[in-house]
């Protein structure tokens, strides 16, 4: 998804796992050094290509009442519901995608457009996810910062709002060739307890 975190604009702690490899003894039989290497050095750079593709979108978004922007705080914001289109495709044939994302608001007529830029570094076998500013012409920094783990992928930055710091987590669930749902969230204490604002389900 674009990176929504940012009032008009649609997708951080860089939660990298570190693997402590144990000590082999020699007597170790190389397939099974082998088998360790594997595991640790897996290669999710496929993780989404499920997503390539036109998909269906329908965006739920907690809208601060009066000022418009993404909030978590229910005493103040409101559910939007917006439904559009999706589109993701890949970069020159590489691991790289590019998201165009056009949903509006069917009371309101509200439109909320965007972009997002996803890139998989095979050093550290994690996805970086850029939100575009086209308005201004740049890159929303920082990125968001994640794997997968099975089905499940999460993502995770850190940004300052209202004088704070505050956690924001990308989860992507449900995933299929024929649906998946991504969950915006806000941590104001840490990643003790998050705050859903930002629901979208994708289906063919």
């Amino acid at each position: 998804m674009p990176k929504p975190h940012n009032s008009m604009r649609c997708t951080g702690l860089v939660m990298t796992a570190a693997v402590a490899l144990l000590c082999q003894p020699f007597s170790a039989a190389p397939s099974q050094a082998a088998s360790t290497q594997t595991m640790v050095a897996h290669d999710g750079s496929h993780d989404f290509d499920f997503l390539i593709g036109d998909w269906k979108a329908h965006l739920r978004r907690m809208v601060d009442r009066k000022t418009g922007v993404t909030t978590s705080d229910p005493r103040t914001g409101a559910w939007v519901e917006y439904d559009g289109v999706c589109n993701d495709k890949k970069l020159l044939d590489t691991n790289a995608n590019f998201e165009q994302f056009d949903v509006h608001a069917s009371g309101t007529h509200q439109l909320f457009r965007g972009q997002a830029l996803r890139m998989y570094n095979p050093a550290s076998h994690q996805w970086s996810i850029y939100g575009l500013d086209l308005d201004k012409g740049e890159l929303d920094l920082p990125p968001l910062i994640g794997q997968f783990a099975g089905k499940r992928g999460e993502f995770f930055d850190s940004e300052l709002r209202n004088g704070r710091m505050v956690q924001v987590r990308y989860v992507w669930s449900d995933v299929s060739p024929k649906s998946a749902r991504m969950e915006q969230s806000f941590s104001p204490d840490g990643g003790k307890s998050w705050a859903v604002n930002w629901i979208v389900d994708l289906s063919r």
